[in-house]
C-alpha cells in the first residue's frame, strides 16, 4: 500500500496578528504559493500576508486531514494559539524546517 502525505497547517503574518488554517498534499509547494501571493487580494492568506508556518500536522488519509482542518477552523483564536504553543511555544517560523525559506 502506498503512503500518502497530507498536512493541516497554520500560517501567520510577520506580526503574528492573523492566522490561516489550510490543508495540502505538498507543504513545500503550498508554502511557496502562499509566499508568492503575499500582499495580493487573491486569497485571505495573501490579503493578510499569511505565509509564515507556525504549526502543522501530518496525515496519511485526506479525509482525516480535511476533518481536522474543519475542526481547527471552527475554533476561537485562543484555542488555536494554545494548539500552536503545544509544539511551538515561541512561535518560531517553521518554513525552513520543512525546506522553505
Amino acid at each position: 500500500m502506498r503512503n500518502y502525505n497530507f498536512y493541516v497547517y497554520i500560517l501567520t503574518n510577520p506580526d503574528k496578528t492573523t492566522l490561516y488554517v489550510g490543508v495540502t498534499n505538498d507543504l513545500n509547494v503550498r508554502l511557496y504559493q502562499h509566499l508568492e501571493n503575499a500582499g495580493t487580494n487573491k486569497s485571505f492568506a495573501g490579503k493578510y500576508h499569511c505565509y509564515l508556518l507556525v504549526y502543522y500536522e501530518h496525515f496519511t488519509h485526506i479525509d482525516h486531514a480535511i476533518a481536522r482542518e474543519k475542526e481547527i477552523k471552527k475554533w476561537r483564536r485562543e484555542k488555536k494559539d494554545k494548539l500552536i504553543e503545544s509544539t511551538n511555544p515561541n512561535w518560531v517560523f517553521l518554513n525552513k524546517e520543512v525546506g522553505n525559506d
